[in-house]
């Protein structure tokens, strides 16, 4: 039987073919169906039916037909139906209308600690009154122990009453009938049976917490139970998904650790879910993420620093042994996010391999790389409609390359957009002032420029040998 590393190792292979976004698409999901086959895999409602196990060993047997090869892709990657469940509501009142943002929590029986309480809290204390009216949290005792989740049940209805009555915070439960196999199950990585068990069922719980979800919210965000929050998450959340509008994604990414601060789209829950109880044996679930997300054709992470979610247990949920992981990248003070308005760039700097002048005005962790530039060398920013900006901010050089900054340059800001070639560019700039040690930064800029904004022009004013990197390009507007 194929093991689930060789398909693994297909994927990482076809990942390297260059090919466009709807190819890959079916490639990677067509290789999927076909491997699902040799596997003796099928899914309805989270069971691995005998009957239909024969039905696949026979059909692998013959080369598929292509009508049934197009059906059966369709239906793996359109997998929209809800998983069949009845769920039991711990702590709800009706979801009156449909949320921005869900924030999905899965919690089970710890051998020490309990973070659960300080978790939701957080959630809460961190966010406004304007906020909270745009999310949901929905919390899912996975824990099969009832006399457990009856006392946190009462615990949190206690603490939380006001946001349950608000529609705000929602407990649920899926019962144990509904969970497949959990004991004798392959133990992939030589991991122990026991630790099989708890992998295997906590993707299962995440599959149940992600299909009630699915249509509570336009956006999901899963934590874990031992997380704290940065303040005004949801506000830096939204101006992220604003600054990537026209871009295709399919998961983005708040925090480094595990399963943490990963943002999806509401109308991928379901194929998410169907995924999860597919392999839920097979590995962890945040490996399955990084394979769900490759399936759909999104080839890079991205990822957003600072992050916005901090782990804070000191024990595992499994053993109780101790994790002191923490994200680096984490800062209490919700970061602020640019606005980056819609723009286009353009560069006479030459480009080094595929790091284009795009990249540094992305809100994504990757910037701009080129060759030695030259006197009069220009960078240029030019905006969609004009704006008013209130602070801009240019950051050159990393940490490993800290030479490579722009070491003579200077910031312009421009009207007067005429046709230029094949794009734009402005008639007149004002040049706002030099770069000093490879950064520039200046606030109350609306109060400096006495006309609406059009173009940025970062200005070489001098040779140098070293390359440049443009690490990020800042833009808050009025």
């Amino acid at each position: 039987m194929f093991k689930f590393y060789q398909v693994k190792h297909i994927f990482e292979i076809l990942d390297k073919m260059r090919c466009l976004r709807k190819r890959s698409t079916v490639s990677f999901l067509g290789v999927l169906v076909i491997f699902l086959l040799f596997m003796n895999l099928y899914i309805e409602d989270s069971y691995v039916l005998e009957g239909d196990k024969q039905l696949i060993r026979e059909t692998s047997t013959h080369q598929l037909n292509s009508e049934r090869y197009v059906h059966t892709f369709k239906d793996l990657s359109n997998f929209s139906g809800a998983i069949n469940v009845t769920y039991r509501y711990l702590a709800a009142t009706t979801l009156q209308r449909k949320r921005f943002l869900t924030i999905g929590l899965s919690s089970v029986k710890r051998k020490k600690g309990n973070y659960l309480l300080e978790t939701i809290k957080s959630i809460f204390e961190q966010s406004s009154y304007e906020e909270l009216k745009e999310i949901s949290v929905v919390v899912h005792l996975a824990e099969f122990n009832s006399s457990w989740r009856e006392v946190m049940v009462q615990d949190i209805t206690q603490k939380f009453a006001h946001h349950i009555i608000a529609g705000r915070l929602m407990v649920i439960h899926a019962p144990e009938e509904y969970y497949p196999i959990l004991d004798g199950l392959k133990r992939n990585y030589n991991d122990p049976e026991d630790r099989v068990r708890f992998r295997s069922k906590q993707n299962v719980d995440y599959a149940f917490l992600l299909n009630f979800c699915a249509n509570t919210s336009d956006y999901y965000v899963m934590l874990e139970d031992d997380v704290r929050c940065s303040k005004n998450f949801l506000t830096a959340i939204k101006k992220v998904i604003t600054s990537l509008e026209g871009t295709y994604w399919v998961t983005l990414e708040f925090s480094k650790l595990g399963y943490i601060g990963k943002l999806y789209h509401s109308h991928d829950l379901p194929r998410l879910a169907h995924f999860l109880l597919m392999f839920y044996q097979e590995m962890p679930c945040d490996w399955l993420l990084s394979h769900f997300r490759g399936l759909l054709a999104q080839k890079n992470v991205i990822r957003f620093k600072p992050s916005l979610f901090q782990h804070m247990g000191y024990y595992s949920s499994y053993k109780g042994t101790e994790n002191k992981l923490k994200d680096d990248d984490f800062e209490d003070e919700s970061f602020d996010i640019p606005d980056n308005p819609p723009a286009s760039l353009y560069t006479n700097i030459n480009v080094f391999e595929n790091y284009e002048a795009s990249k540094a005005y992305s809100s994504v962790d990757e910037y701009f790389w080129g060759k030695p530039p030259l006197t009069g060398d220009v960078f240029v920013i030019i905006f969609e409609n004009p704006i008013i900006i209130k602070k801009i901010k240019v950051n050159t050089g990393t940490e490993d390359r800290q030479n490579d900054i722009l070491h003579h340059g200077a910031l312009d800001v421009g009207e007067n957009v005429v046709p230029f070639k094949q794009s734009r560019q402005c008639l007149t700039y004002l040049r706002l002032g030099e770069f000093k040690n490879g950064n520039f930064e200046m606030s109350d800029v609306n109060q400096k420029v006495p006309f609406d904004i059009h173009c940025i022009r970062i200005y070489v004013t001098k040779t140098q040998k070293e390359w440049l990197i443009i690490r990020s390009i800042s833009i808050w507007t009025s």
